[in-house]
């Protein structure tokens, strides 16, 4: 059963920051990292509001300080830029576990009492960096894609156009992770050559404490929108995330490993999955015993994505107390999906979703799975048993209540290990409307 909790929001004093005074130049052509840099060091100083006028801001990355908060209003929009120089390689987590990745263009680590707030457009420029699958274009589109760019790497599927010839070369010659590097500065030195494929997430914010985001459009981020991690009283409220429906890894909120995390009244159109809990990859994650726990989500709608709520595959560390209700998902591949492997471990449990609707479900309505493959990043074969029972996940304690899907074809697909029958149970479905529901689960 899901147990209530609160979560803090931040207090911030009430002095205002312009950046107009520290030097900032609207018009989208002249770059004003300085003058965010400066105003938020002088907010810092006394805690305040960062204020963004109505204007187009060109800027490299913004570094949210304790006690400050980063406020558009209605008709401004940040606009970031993207250049070696202004956004460095740095050593972060990205699905799961330690990678090298271009540095946010919002980011914050280790603050407190943090905020972006405001109605207007935090753009992060994704495009410049993102692959396009040649199968979600058209003709038309794809030829003009080409013209800005002559890189193609083949797959099973079709070509991937790529941004910079950097991105085709580590494509063929393999990312660089700092745990197969004697140092970070050896990673960071070798991952330099292939710059452009270390795309970043456009929030990141890491180990920080009462964190409220609030009212502003998130738009074309290179890979996920906003992740936070091991974060704590995390509110995000009538936000709109809106990404290209191909843009790769172009998840809306991944919250991971975080606890009391409250998202409301929220619209998300996203290239990948909506809203996703995670909580580290395998043995590697465990070792971090934190799990992302008590979070509440409501009266959220996620249109096009490749999931409207996800958990996984990323849940090593367990995802413990969570409640979904009052959501509506449209057009999106899947509904509801819980995604896991052998070699994760960890256990998700406790998970109740309630009046949920889903329309036009291209597969499943729901899908509860332990096979998920994603790519050479997964270091189980999922065909294959481990010895250690610590590497076999669970999913346990799930209840679906008014859950509704009217398509026929978006079924219920409910897939436990190969012979570890007890790594999904006690799943039950209440008064739901959906596709052929397994007999031993109603």
């Amino acid at each position: 059963m899901f147990q209530e909790f609160e979560v803090s929001l931040p207090r911030i004093p009430d002095n205002k920051y312009d950046i107009r005074d520290y030097g900032a130049v609207s018009g989208g052509r002249q770059s004003n990292t300085e003058a965010f840099r400066s105003a938020f060091a002088a907010a810092a100083k006394t805690g305040g509001q960062v204020l963004v006028p109505d204007g187009i801001w060109s800027t490299g990355p913004i570094e949210l300080l304790s006690n400050t908060e980063l406020h558009l209003s209605d008709n401004a929009v940040i606009l970031f830029s993207k250049s070696k120089e202004e956004y460095p390689l740095v050593i972060t987590d990205f699905e799961g576990i330690r990678r090298i990745r271009a540095i946010s263009p919002i980011h914050a680590e280790h603050a407190e009492n943090i905020a972006i707030t405001g109605r207007g457009t935090i753009n992060g420029c994704g495009h410049l960096w993102r692959p396009v699958k040649e199968w979600k274009m058209t003709e038309r589109q794809w030829k003009k894609l080409l013209e800005q760019s002559p890189y193609v790497i083949e797959s099973k599927e079709g070509g991937v156009w790529v941004p910079a010839k950097s991105i085709y070369d580590a494509r063929y010659l393999g990312e660089v992770f700092p745990g197969d590097c004697e140092s970070e500065e050896e990673a960071l030195a070798r991952a330099e050559p292939f710059y452009d494929f270390y795309r970043p997430v456009l929030v990141s914010l890491r180990w920080c404490r009462k964190i409220l985001i609030e009212g502003v459009h998130l738009q074309n981020s290179a890979a996920w929108n906003t992740h936070p991690w091991f974060c704590e009283e995390l509110t995000i409220h009538d936000v709109t995330v809106n990404n290209p429906y191909h843009a790769q890894n172009g998840d809306g909120f991944d919250i991971d490993s975080c606890n009391r995390v409250w998202i409301h009244h929220c619209d998300l159109q996203t290239g990948d999955d909506g809203i996703c809990l995670k909580a580290g990859k395998d043995r590697e994650a465990r070792k971090l015993r934190k799990p992302c726990e008590n979070v509440l989500i409501h009266d959220c709608k996620v249109g096009q994505s490749h999931g409207g709520f996800v958990i996984g595959s990323e849940m090593s560390r367990g995802i413990h107390n969570v409640m979904v209700r009052d959501c509506t998902f449209i057009d999106s591949d899947t509904g509801i999906t819980f995604k896991s492997a052998m070699g994760r471990g960890g256990t998700v449990e406790n998970i109740t979703m309630r009046n949920i609707l889903m329309v036009n479900i291209k597969t499943t309505a729901v899908k509860i799975s332990m096979d998920y493959v994603h790519n050479q990043m997964d270091y189980f074969d999922p065909v294959v048993q481990s010895s250690d029972p610590e590497d076999i996940p669970e999913f346990r304690d799930l209840f679906f209540e008014d859950c509704i899907c009217p398509d026929e074809t978006a079924e219920v697909i409910i897939r436990p290990l190969s012979g570890v029958p007890l790594s999904i149970h006690d799943v039950s479905f209440k008064d739901c409307m959906l596709g052929t529901i397994p007999e031993e689960y109603l």
